[in-house]
């Protein structure tokens, strides 16, 4: 069974204060498995950009300031500047990210069973007994993040990426910059879909 939780609902500001929270991370790589989509006009350079907010998102103003923090170093390495102040961008940037748990049942695949069975020494006093056990593995966490960049005149949509990672933690915060810099890596290209790329958990 899987359960989505959405960081753009008004419903999920809880959810994406947890996500943020401040969270132990090890200097290492970070798997993650990126998609790309886009036609980015050959020869265009990436210009100035300002974020784009849904009016769900407007709500969470504080919670979703921190995620425009955790990708503007990616979108600083894919050449992209902030625009000034009082001036127009060239391109407007959404941003989203959620959590997606995944409970692991024993039952989830009946020709393959997670616990054991046979003689048990239950105590010096009780000896053994038949006895069966049952293996129940702790729910694994998608940490998830998009990007959709269009153009500002137009508001044609010309990129869009998206990149998740694994774990049995929900906590996203100490992973949203690497999930970035993961998604953005080989802007302007497409690539092949979906793929995984290393990068440090610490950019």
């Amino acid at each position: 069974m899987q359960r989505r939780q959405w960081l753009t609902l008004p419903t999920a500001g809880a959810t994406l204060a947890l996500l943020l929270a401040a969270g132990c991370a090890t200097v290492d790589t970070l798997s993650v498995e990126v998609s790309t989509f886009g036609t980015w006009p050959a020869g265009r350079a990436p210009g100035t950009y300002a974020f784009e907010r849904l009016p769900s998102q407007e709500a969470q103003a504080d919670t979703m300031a921190q995620l425009e923090a955790a990708a503007a170093p990616a979108l600083a390495r894919a050449g992209f500047s902030p625009v000034a102040a009082g001036a127009q961008p060239d391109v407007q940037v959404q941003l989203g990210a959620r959590v997606s748990r995944t409970d692991v049942s024993a039952w989830d695949d009946p020709m393959w069973w997670h616990g054991g069975f046979g003689l048990r020494r239950y105590g010096p006093w009780r000896g053994t007994a038949w006895g069966g056990s049952l293996r129940m593995d702790p729910p694994r966490y998608d940490r998830e993040v998009a990007v959709l960049v269009r153009d500002r005149s137009t508001g044609a949509p010309l990129f869009e990426a998206r990149g998740s990672s694994e774990a049995y933690s929900s906590s996203a915060g100490p992973v949203l910059k690497p999930l970035f810099m993961a998604a953005l890596m080989d802007f302007p290209r497409p690539g092949l879909n979906p793929r995984t790329v290393e990068v440090p958990r610490q950019p």
